[in-house]
């Protein structure tokens, strides 16, 4: 696909081209409802788009006559180059579909995140599989066991704070886990049903709320009137809900000390979780700073 002929089009259109391909290397399916609903267009100016689409890459799409939406074809390639954090960034928060440019930002701004190698084409095996309802059978690199393959019926992507992951429930060991974007190799979508006890809905980790309060950690922090400040605290306190499964990722990434006695040393423990006894039941403590449990691995 010709750079040239993207760089004819207003930036609009390639907004709207680039959107197209989204939804068809992602979810594996888009209507026409979708553009006018995101862009605000008349349905004239949607069949202009998807057509212009069609003529750039004819082998991506094809129509469903039966479901009345354009699928992604067999034989699909790409001509929009997106960056990885880009796309989950779409998925996860819908917005910013337009077009893959590197704008320079309004401010000087640095970040300090490492680069995840996360390939999209297996995110795109996911992602339409989360979509359908549908098995995976994957290659997964784990610390404990090193590369082996499973089938996983995933249901969710979930950002750690320092990983993105893929909730799923993995039939190998019966359980729903988390399992690294990055260590990802290989991955396919399986044919067939999904049983009940592979839903979403059964797991307990994801579906359960835990209610956390942080406050100023009483040891460390000789004014905590600035932590409060800092976090908007109320009374004090900040009050968090958080997923059951993603409770571990929140109180490690913000080194939430989770003792009893408040005794973890260390400038970078500003907060600390008065209430322990929210995590009881919650499985992966073992990311909780102090909270002590064994930890699990796989």
């Amino acid at each position: 696909m010709s750079t040239d002929r993207l760089a004819k089009l207003t930036q609009a259109q390639r907004d709207r081209l680039a959107f197209i391909e989204l939804r068809l290397r992602f979810i594996d399916e888009f209507r026409r409802q979708d553009l006018v609903t995101r862009f605000g267009i008349q349905a004239a100016a949607a069949t202009r788009d998807i057509a212009q689409y069609k003529e750039m890459a004819p082998r991506n799409m094809e129509y469903d006559t039966k479901g009345k939406v354009y699928v992604r074809a067999s034989w699909f390639r790409p001509i929009f180059d997106f960056s990885a954090e880009r796309v989950l960034t779409w998925l996860s928060q819908g917005y910013g579909d337009g077009e893959p440019i590197r704008w320079k930002g309004a401010v000087a701004h640095e970040g300090t995140s490492l680069p995840g190698n996360i390939d999209l084409e297996i995110l795109s095996v996911l992602t339409r599989a989360i979509h359908q309802g549908a098995a995976v059978e994957v290659a997964y690199r784990a610390l404990s066991s090193g590369l082996t393959t499973r089938e996983i019926v995933p249901f969710a992507l979930a950002d750690g704070g320092v990983r993105w992951h893929v909730r799923a429930f993995d039939r190998r060991s019966g359980e729903f886990r988390d399992f690294a974007l990055g260590r990802l190799a290989d991955a396919r979508i399986v044919p067939g049903a999904v049983a009940d006890h592979e839903r979403p809905d059964q797991d307990i980790q994801w579906n359960r709320i835990t209610e956390l309060e942080l406050v100023p950690h009483p040891a460390n922090v000789q004014h905590p009137d600035t932590i409060e400040a800092e976090y908007g605290m109320d009374g004090g306190a900040l009050k968090v809900r958080a997923r059951a499964a993603m409770t571990g990722y929140l109180l490690r990434r913000w080194n939430v000390d989770c003792t009893e006695d408040h005794s973890l040393k260390g400038g970078e423990h500003h907060l600390w979780l008065r209430n322990r006894q929210a995590l009881y039941g919650v499985t992966n403590l073992v990311l909780a700073p102090g909270y002590g449990e064994p930890s699990k691995e796989w």
